[in-house]
């Protein structure tokens, strides 16, 4: 089958198909266009949402100015593959299976759902729009035809020295792949990375781009790591200024087993090591330079954009995939149901959007995809499984009954409401945290018998089906998971 045919099929196969493929130019005319920024691997330090005191991202909290922020706003799946597929997919990790890493080609053969869903892209570009993107959207990039002008990433994450700088990630077991975890001062020229290149390229098509609205995605791949950017933006964060996160050494210690073991990677530093080595105010540093320098790169397509014909009718979206820990409970890392892993800063603004508000609901990644569609007047995707974000756009403080939901791994999940974290786990452990008195997460009270009505509550919105590991999703990091993965295998 032709690939537009099988969109066409799969299309059909939803309620609102009918309304996708009757859609013509002339009605989407006057409809906003939608600037779609993903910023790989940005946890909560950035300045509109609070989480550290050395952030400079002046461009980021620009747009936050101009439209709302959330700040408990959180990840589908505390891992690439996972969260951006929820993302563009619109369903959840324990609808689709797909609980671990996924190249994009294989989405589609990941599940039943997931081969009759319409990509969020896809849906854009069946509605009338001119969708083109660049770099990291997707896990890899994007799938074949998830956009109509597709400029492609560079592979892996950007130019490296010869050697590593401070962390190779070995293991000395030749069954684990190490991680590009580095940090450092490199290259020499900020032209040298790709998201410079992607930055100039979306510059260039805010200029071609003309009367059909557009949906325009950009992908930027640092902070991920390997944390190494060029000198001026180390520069921004001297390192005698540099003050580290929150960490209690013994902070895991009333934990359940399987937290620590969902959560141990064993090719990343520890948070122990780091001390022991005089590295931990380097590796912040380097982080918070890597966020610096993704935050100009932002401002510089938001100067753009607010420069051209478009300035005036785009809805613009800024989000990331899933938070980090730089240290916080003893790891370096996403990789975990806690709050540093599953936080995520989450900027919208445009039309209809009232600016200069902060909200502090607990809303999704999920969510973006039925919020776009519902900005833009789009017929609704009755599969989306998130809500419109809507009501809080216009005020943030409007009835939200909803909770945000985190998956890692079959039948481990995390329920943030506004007020508490509720952790449970596969084997029937738990955590549970009440953010208004503990925002470091460090006292676990789910055992506490007075916090059982609470408890109660929340366990209302884990999911009651968790589907199977989809076989084309895989946990390449994580030991608990390696043995998980092997045990099903032998079923």
């Amino acid at each position: 089958m032709r690939r537009r045919d099988f969109v066409k099929t799969t299309a059909l196969a939803t309620a609102a198909a009918p309304f996708i493929l009757s859609s013509c130019r002339f009605q989407n005319r006057n409809r906003p266009n939608v600037l779609f920024i993903a910023v790989d691997d940005l946890n909560s330090w950035v300045g509109c949402v609070g989480g550290h005191p050395n952030s400079r991202t002046p461009n980021i909290d620009r747009l936050a100015s101009r439209g709302t922020v959330f700040t408990n706003a959180h990840c589908q799946g505390p891992i690439c593959g996972p969260s951006r597929t929820s993302l563009m997919t619109g369903l959840y990790p324990h609808t689709t299976g797909i609980y671990g890493q996924i190249a994009d080609e294989d989405i589609r053969k990941a599940h039943p759902k997931t081969a009759s869903s319409v990509f969020l892209t896809e849906y854009f570009g069946l509605n009338g729009y001119d969708t083109r993107g660049i770099g990291k959207l997707y896990h890899i990039g994007a799938p074949k035809g998830a956009f109509g002008t597709y400029a492609g990433r560079v592979p892996g994450f950007g130019p490296v020295p010869p050697e590593p700088f401070k962390w190779d990630g070995k293991t000395g077991r030749p069954d684990y792949e190490h991680t590009s975890t580095d940090w450092g001062v490199f290259p020499e020229d900020d032209s040298l990375m790709p998201d410079y290149q992607s930055a100039q390229w979306a510059i260039e098509q805010l200029d071609l781009l003309g009367a059909q609205p557009f949906f325009l995605g950009v992908g930027f791949l640092r902070p991920h790591v390997p944390w190494l950017v060029p000198q001026k933006w180390f520069d921004l964060h001297p390192l005698e200024e540099i003050e580290t996160p929150p960490y209690r050494p013994m902070d895991l210690s009333d934990v359940p087993d399987i937290a620590r073991r969902i959560a141990e990677l064993p090719q990343m530093p520890t948070t122990d090591w780091a001390i022991e080595n005089d590295e931990w105010k380097k590796i912040v540093q380097a982080y918070l330079a890597c966020v610096s320098f993704a935050d100009h790169y932002v401002g510089e397509i938001l100067d753009a954009l607010e420069s051209s014909e478009h300035a005036d009718n785009t809805v613009v979206v800024l989000w990331a995939d899933h938070g980090y820990h730089i240290g916080e409970k003893g790891r370096f890392g996403k990789h975990s149901l806690w709050e540093e892993a599953t936080q995520v800063p989450l900027i919208m603004s445009g039309p209809g959007i009232t600016q200069g508000q902060s909200c502090s609901m607990p809303v999704g990644n999920i969510d973006i995809y039925p919020t776009l569609v519902d900005l833009c007047r789009l017929p609704e995707n009755p599969q989306n499984e998130g809500n419109s974000l809507g009501p809080l756009l216009e005020d943030s403080s409007a009835a939200w009954d909803y909770v945000a939901l985190t998956t890692y791994g079959r039948n481990n999940h995390a329920v943030r409401d506004e007020h508490y974290r509720y952790i449970r786990y596969e084997d029937g452990s738990e955590e549970l945290y009440d953010h208004r008195t503990d925002s470091d997460e460090w006292t676990n009270i789910a055992a506490a018998p007075e916090m059982a009505t609470e408890k109660e509550r929340l366990m209302q919105h884990l999911p009651a089906v968790n589907g199977p590991w989809s076989p084309v999703a895989v946990m390449k990091f994580n030991e608990y998971f390696r043995e998980h993965s092997a045990r099903e295998a032998a079923r």
